[in-house]
């Protein structure tokens, strides 16, 4: 048997999961990310698990087909162009890695949505074209065409979040940009839609802007909560609009929903395909949607596949 490394990089932990070669996860570990001197130990740390987990379970090194990575931000000919939470630029991390873990590996890496879109993908048995959106501290996405992660030519490909939405008030983006999804969907843009509707004074409610969070929010529209539901009405309104918009390019046969806030399950799903009716092309009307299953081991899972599709 031989066996998988998928590994994904967050900024405050590193998911290792060991895999088979069929894709099925044997075992999973957390590591802490240590981004001092710009990420400088990162890879140093995780060969070092690596190579101590396969001695301690006395796996031969010839019997690894590769190591997986999924990064937090864009990738280009297996160089991470820049991860800014971790400190990278530029570097070359199949190049650097293969090197720290001393023998013949497949090295693979991708962004991070997009191996999580491919993680999703391969879990659920899609033979389809999809589009993955994740909804947690940012908006990220990922492509799978023809069962393959898309990444583009600049590695920006499935970069949903920086798809602008809102053109009569844009708040500013962490990209630069300003009116990104990412300002109105990510929990930041949750919560402040919320708190300016509280500001309002055009709803009664049972929200305080002291204590806010997504799971609140909404756990407040499912009590019928007027001012909670307006506030998931205005985000599924950004959300159905940005998909209306990618589906005319891409033309997926579903969109999956993950990250923390799908957690909202079947209201936040049922309300953004709600607004995509609104906004859709009629080519492109009978698209689905469905809540991811991964949850947070979908960056471990799409890492893996970067590894199992190479031949």
């Amino acid at each position: 048997m031989k066996y998988i490394f998928g590994i994904d990089i967050g900024g405050t932990n590193i998911k290792i999961g060991l895999f088979d070669d069929k894709g099925i996860l044997l075992e999973k570990y957390s590591i802490k990310t240590n981004k001092l001197d710009e990420g400088a130990y990162i890879l140093s740390e995780i060969a070092s698990f690596c190579l101590k987990l396969l001695d301690k379970k006395s796996i031969n090194k010839e019997d690894v087909k590769g190591f997986g990575f999924g990064v937090p931000g864009p990738v280009s000919d297996h160089v991470v162009i820049q991860a800014p939470n971790l400190g990278w630029k530029n570097l070359e991390l199949a190049k650097e890695f293969a090197e720290l873990i001393g023998f013949d590996s497949i090295v693979e890496l991708a962004n991070d949505a997009t191996i999580a879109a491919l993680g999703e993908y391969k879990e659920m048995g899609l033979k389809e074209n999809i589009v993955f959106i994740t909804l947690g501290t940012g908006v990220g996405g990922g492509i799978v065409i023809d069962s393959k992660a898309v990444e583009g030519s600049h590695g920006a490909g499935g970069e949903i979040g920086h798809i602008k939405v809102e053109f009569n008030h844009p708040e500013p983006c962490t990209c630069g940009l300003y009116g990104c999804l990412e300002t109105v969907a990510s929990i930041r843009g949750i919560n402040k839609i919320t708190e300016d509707l509280i500001d309002s004074g055009k709803y009664k409610t049972s929200l305080d802007k002291a204590h806010l969070n997504p799971k609140i929010i909404f756990d407040a529209a499912k009590n019928e909560d007027s001012l909670a539901l307006e506030t998931l009405n205005k985000v599924s309104d950004y959300l159905g609009r940005a998909c209306a918009s990618i589906a005319v390019t891409v033309d997926p046969s579903v969109f999956i929903i993950g990250g923390g806030i799908s957690n909202t399950g079947e209201l936040l799903l049922n309300a953004i395909e709600k607004a995509y009716h609104k906004y859709s092309h009629y080519g492109t009307i009978n698209t689905k949607f469905r809540l991811a299953k991964l949850g947070n081991d979908a960056g471990m899972y799409g890492s893996a596949e970067l590894v199992r599709g190479i031949e």
